[in-house]
């Protein structure tokens, strides 16, 4: 499903498009086949995540090709969240370690060759944290994945940070900030697959508020329809799910349609 103000086959430009990558947790996958078809024509000029999208976007931004990023999503079972039970409820309840794990092997493998930024959440005054530039390094990665209730926030600067799309899943304020013009926009989750999460996350939303929706700036959104799959689906990495939605992302990205100068 794509949504946008503008008609891309007939502005110029559009191939060095800021490419802004929503949180979604293993609906992420999703993002990787997109890439996949968008790699042919696009060379972003900014690249901005959120919490799972923070991850893809690390690896795009640092040249990783959509083979490699798929085979991320479709190979690694090790990574697969885990329940980790009987722990203080400021730990979270999933294993922490193979998040850290994840992160590390990231920011051993890639470094970002292209303009990148990634948002996580300030606690606990709820405002959304824009970091951008080379001093982004493996916590910054953690606090922007740190789902609140499963994963203990970051200590970033003297501040605790939880996962980015907290206060706004899908970033596009934060491109705009670091002066994007033209973004293209992957929704991994465009709907919240629970309800007494969905409930949760608005309260959070109606306390904190959500960043200023930029002006002057053309954006064209493209998330999955119908929604990717069920909560479960979300936290559980499974191999069948994550390639049926990369084949499903590969397919999405086709809808956009590309510049004029590609034909």
């Amino acid at each position: 499903m794509v949504s946008s103000s503008h008609s891309p086959r007939c502005a110029a430009g559009w191939d060095q498009a800021a490419l802004v990558l929503s949180a979604g947790g293993m609906f992420a996958a999703w993002q990787a086949g997109v890439w996949k078809t968008l790699e042919e024509w696009l060379r972003p000029s900014l690249v901005v995540g959120a919490s799972a999208g923070a991850l893809n976007g690390w690896a795009i931004a640092s040249g990783c090709p959509a083979g490699e990023l798929i085979g991320h999503w479709t190979d690694n079972s090790a990574d697969s969240v885990r329940l980790r039970l009987l722990q203080p409820p400021w730990r979270g309840v999933f294993d922490f370690r193979l998040l850290e794990s994840t992160v590390r092997r990231l920011c051993a493998a890639y470094r970002p060759k292209t303009a990148y930024g990634l948002v996580a959440v300030a606690l606990p005054r709820l405002r959304a944290r824009l970091f951008h530039g080379e001093g982004i390094a493996e916590r910054h990665l953690l606090a922007s994945c740190a789902i609140p209730g499963g994963f203990p926030p970051v200590w970033i600067d003297g501040g605790l940070y939880c996962d980015g799309g907290l206060i706004s899943p899908l970033p596009v304020w934060a491109a705009a900030r670091l002066g994007a013009r033209k973004i293209i926009a992957l929704n991994a989750l465009p709907f919240m697959p629970s309800r007494p999460v969905r409930y949760f996350v608005r309260g959070v939303r109606l306390l904190a508020g959500t960043p200023p929706r930029p002006d002057n700036v053309e954006v064209l959104v493209l998330a999955p329809s119908p929604p990717l799959g069920s909560f479960r689906g979300a936290v559980f990495w499974d191999r069948e799910n994550a390639a049926r939605w990369i084949e499903r992302g590969r397919e999405d990205g086709k809808t956009i349609p590309r510049p004029e100068c590609f034909g």
